[in-house]
């Protein structure tokens, strides 16, 4: 649910093909789930205990208990001291994130494609041949009301000339009846640069007023111009998106784990890997640090790929959260030791998100091997995320926060709980122990299903 969620906000953003990619990602999650609830248990049923008749040579055998195994000793040597491994692991992520300030969105052209590509080829022969912005002209448009404007109209080039950033101006071409106009505008900066958008809007703002009284409309537009538009448009309604894509999911996980901190601490841990994983992206991609065994030319980051991967990323690392943080809860409800359960939980858990991590970032850094730059920074992106919400965050922050918080983790105001909706997780026969009870001896991960 927090996937789809999170797929689904794309639809705040206001950009047909954005959101439409959104739904059939979301779509997609939903079969998912389809085929494990109702296909996997009966082809589970079908294998019986054939499941595990063959072990995998030099792998070991997942902890039957939850207080052994590797995670149970990494957590308990995390909360022995809890506030240095935060403060830390903090630091290191908020240093990862340092270059998402200085971002540049944009879109990326044949400039950023191999050399061995025809386009690319075509791109710098151009470029060199008639100046940087040849490769991204701009377009102007001009509706003509009545006759007595072409005359404005055909003055037009002389004054789009004096515009700096301006480099050539093409003559008028008008239709037969002279009732609209086109004129090419070459920019003296490449489609990617940050003076290019610059130049889009003093032709907007230069060529309102000087028609609007000739009876001739001029409007902005072409590839470039279109993609600059698009820019702000995704700008413009990011913070709808994120108000939205987070709202949903704290609401839900609010409702699941009956606790406040646990999903305000899902929401920021998640933004942290997220803002580390962009921080990567614009080092790479932007500056350029290690481009060069990638292949990649530094420019901007495509103006669309940090709202995509947030839903991609938010949802996933949603997904795990809910995994660790549930069963976790499972053994604060057997034992109420606070302590004990986040030990516990990490230790029944690490195994299974290490290793899930491990195939999607494996997955995803093969995307760095591709040729297209947009593949590549997807790729990038959602590996360096999957690692650092994996390694900093499941297996430091998670266990070191709720340390600290100890049963403030598991604080619901009773008014709220009264309100909200009951989504358990849990099995039945888990109730809450009452704090002065002792704690039930292990059981071991098998017995509880």
């Amino acid at each position: 649910m927090t996937v789809v969620i999170a797929m689904l906000g794309l639809w705040a953003v206001g950009i047909p093909f954005i959101a439409y990619v959104g739904s059939a990602a979301a779509l997609v999650v939903a079969l998912a789930v389809a085929v494990t609830l109702f296909v996997q248990p009966a082809v589970l049923r079908l294998v019986g205990r054939h499941i595990d008749r063959w072990h995998v040579p030099l792998a070991a055998r997942g902890a039957a208990s939850a207080d052994s195994g590797i995670g149970y000793r990494w957590s308990r040597i995390i909360q022995r001291a809890p506030v240095p491994a935060l403060v830390v692991t903090l630091a290191l992520l908020l240093t990862l994130s340092v270059p998402l300030l200085s971002i540049q969105l944009g879109f990326s052209d044949a400039g950023n494609s191999p050399t061995s590509t025809t386009t690319r080829r075509a791109y710098d022969l151009l470029s060199e041949g008639f100046g940087a912005g040849f490769n991204g002209p701009v377009v102007v448009a001009v509706q003509i009301d009545r006759p007595a404007a072409v005359a404005a109209v055909n003055a037009l080039p002389a004054e789009l000339r004096q515009i700096q950033g301006v480099a050539e101006v093409s003559p008028v071409l008008f239709n037969p009846d002279r009732t609209a106009a086109t004129i090419i505008v070459t920019p003296t900066t490449s489609p990617q640069s940050a003076e290019t958008p610059r130049l889009v809007h003093r032709l907007r703002d230069d060529l309102g007023p000087d028609l609007r009284g000739s009876g001739a409309t001029a409007l902005v537009g072409g590839a470039t111009a279109a993609f600059i538009d698009v820019d702000n448009r995704i700008t413009s309604r990011l913070p709808y998106f994120f108000a939205a894509v987070i709202g949903l999911s704290f609401l839900l996980l609010m409702a699941v784990f009956r606790s406040l901190l646990v999903p305000v601490k899902a929401a920021l841990m998640n933004l942290l890997s997220i803002g580390a994983s962009y921080g990567v992206l614009v080092a790479v991609f932007q500056w350029g640090w290690g481009g060069g065994l990638l292949g990649i030319k530094p420019g901007p980051v495509e103006s669309f790929l940090p709202m995509m991967l947030f839903a991609v990323l938010f949802g996933l690392s949603m997904d795990y959260e809910v995994f660790l943080v549930s069963r976790i809860r499972e053994e604060y409800l057997l034992s109420h030791d606070s302590t004990a359960a986040v030990a516990r939980g990490l230790s029944l858990t690490t195994r299974v998100i290490s290793a899930a991590a491990a195939i999607m970032v494996a997955v995803f850094v093969s995307f760095a091997f591709g040729n297209e730059r947009v593949i590549k920074e997807f790729g990038i992106g959602l590996a360096s995320a999957i690692f650092f919400d994996a390694t900093l965050v499941r297996l430091v922050l998670v266990p070191s926060f709720m340390e600290i918080a100890g049963d403030w983790n598991w604080w619901f105001p009773r008014w709220l709980d009264r309100i909200m909706p009951r989504i358990s997780i849990e099995g039945h026969h888990l109730e809450p122990v009452p704090a002065a009870a002792p704690a039930p001896a292990p059981v071991a991960a098998g017995e509880r299903g």
